[in-house]
């Protein structure tokens, strides 16, 4: 049994990636059980112990480079970073450092060139994504021919917001009304995968792969927090060879 889905994306064969299941670890409760995230009140030796184990699972050349993550637009160099920074995307054209970002229902985002020389990962809420992170983190891969992949988040049938987020993203552009179902009174529907579609597309990037999980519903496979409140959260990663 593998604890971590590969992404499916004709990426150049020095470019590895992986999205953590909740499944394989040693937390309990509601962590259970392969809990990456320091910050939810796990046990500290429990998160350790998880961090260990997808290092060995994923045979990664180095550790992961956490980020603090705030639903911000900051995009840090992962190879420069001393200790943990607060941003919500990293990227590197290093090989052995391994870009990641932690998920309970925001999209995991993750960006590599054609060439196989740089790559980003992105943590996309729609805060964030409204407010530019995915444009911010193309502006540090100078390169063309961009692909991109998305990773588990929140189902289209799931992810409820109110009016104000739908406008916030239509003043933006006419276009993400597409991305908006009528649900209930002054409720709708969100797709945040067709809204990462859009601004990846509006930035130039074509070709976007991933996109078919919902974290909510999989509650074997998934953490999520609209679901449970208290809760794990997974790992994407990327690194190149």
């Amino acid at each position: 049994m593998t604890h971590w889905i590969t992404p499916d994306w004709p990426v150049p064969a020095n470019i590895h990636s992986a999205t953590t299941l909740r499944t394989g670890g040693v937390s309990q409760g509601e962590f259970s059980s392969l809990n990456l995230a320091g910050h939810v009140n796990d046990l500290c030796h429990h998160v350790l112990e998880n961090r260990q184990r997808i290092k060995s699972m994923l045979a990664l050349p180095a550790d992961p480079v956490w980020l603090q993550q705030t639903h911000s637009v900051q995009v840090v160099c992962a190879d420069q970073m001393m200790g943990s920074a607060e941003a919500d995307a990293s990227y590197t054209a290093k090989n052995n450092i391994v870009c990641t970002v932690l998920t309970a229902d925001c999209l995991p985002l993750l960006l590599c060139d054609e060439q196989g020389t740089q790559i980003a990962a992105i943590h996309g809420g729609w805060r964030g994504l409204l407010n530019g992170i995915i444009e911010n983190t193309l502006l540090k891969m100078p390169n063309t021919g961009v692909l991109a992949w998305l990773g588990p988040a929140i189902g289209p049938q799931c992810f409820e917001v109110g009016d104000d987020v739908r406008t916030a993203f239509i003043n933006k552009s006419a276009q993400f009304a597409s991305a908006f179902k009528d649900h209930s009174q002054g409720k709708y529907l969100a797709d945040i995968y067709q809204i990462a579609r859009i601004l990846l597309n509006y930035a130039g990037v074509a070709q976007i792969y991933g996109g078919q999980y919902c974290t909510v519903s999989a509650t074997d496979q998934f953490f999520s927090y609209r679901r449970d409140g208290q809760t794990g959260r997974m790992a994407t990663m990327i690194w190149m060879t």
